[in-house]
C-alpha cells in the first residue's frame, strides 16, 4: 500500500464515520447556504444539534454518558460564540452552527473547532478587508470592540455593541470559516497532527 493509498483510506474513514461524515455534510451545506443568502436556516442547525445528541447517545458507553458528552459540547459551542452575537459581531446562525458542531464532537473537540474556525475567519476577514481596501476601517472597528469589551469588564457592566454609528466593512458568510476550520481540524486529527 502506498502512502497516498493510506492517506486516502484515512480520509475515507473520516467521511464514512457515522458521526463526522454527516457533520462534514452539514457544514458544507451550511457554508453554501450562508454564502448565497448570508443566513443559516434553523432546520439545519437544530437538525445538527439533534443528530449530535442522537449519535453520541447511541455510540457511547451509555445513553447518559453520550448525552452528557454531546450536551457539554453543544453548550460549550453556544457559550463560546454567544458573546460575539450579543456584540452583533456574528449572526445567530453561526452561533447555532458551532453548537451543532459541539453536539457532535463534544467539549474537547469543540474548543479545537472554535480555535481553527477563528483562525480561518481571521485570515478571511483580513483578505476581504485588503481586497476591498477597508483594512484600516476594519482594524478601527476591531479596536473599538475590544475596548468596549474591556471597559465593560472593568466596570462590571454588560458589553454593548461597540459598532453603533461606525461604518461596517461588510458581511462575511462565517459558516464558510466554521466549515473550513472544523473540517481542517477533523482532517488534522484524523491524520494525527491535532
Amino acid at each position: 500500500m502506498t502512502e497516498l493509498d493510506a492517506l486516502m483510506e484515512l480520509l475515507w474513514m473520516l467521511v464514512a464515520d457515522p458521526g463526522t461524515g454527516p457533520l462534514i455534510g452539514l457544514l458544507l451545506v451550511a457554508a453554501v447556504i450562508d454564502w448565497r443568502t448570508l443566513r443559516i436556516p434553523n432546520w439545519l442547525t437544530v437538525g445538527g444539534m439533534a443528530w449530535g445528541l442522537l449519535y453520541n447517545a447511541t455510540h457511547d458507553t451509555s445513553i447518559a454518558a453520550g448525552l452528557a458528552f454531546s450536551a457539554g459540547g453543544l453548550v460549550t459551542g453556544l457559550a463560546l460564540l454567544l458573546p460575539l452575537w450579543l456584540l452583533r459581531v456574528m449572526g445567530a446562525g453561526d452561533v447555532k452552527l458551532m453548537a451543532a458542531v459541539g453536539a457532535v464532537v463534544g467539549v474537547p473537540g469543540v474548543l479545537h473547532a472554535v480555535l481553527w474556525s477563528f483562525i480561518v475567519g481571521g485570515v478571511a476577514a483580513i483578505g476581504y478587508a485588503l481586497s476591498q481596501r477597508v483594512f484600516r476601517r476594519m482594524t478601527s472597528n476591531v479596536t473599538a470592540i475590544v475596548q468596549s469589551m474591556a471597559f465593560a469588564a472593568m466596570a462590571g457592566l454588560r458589553p454593548t455593541p461597540a459598532l453603533a454609528g461606525r461604518a461596517s466593512v461588510g458581511k462575511l458568510p462565517y459558516a464558510l470559516s466554521i466549515a473550513v476550520g472544523t473540517i481542517s481540524w477533523l482532517v488534522a486529527r484524523q491524520l494525527g497532527f491535532a
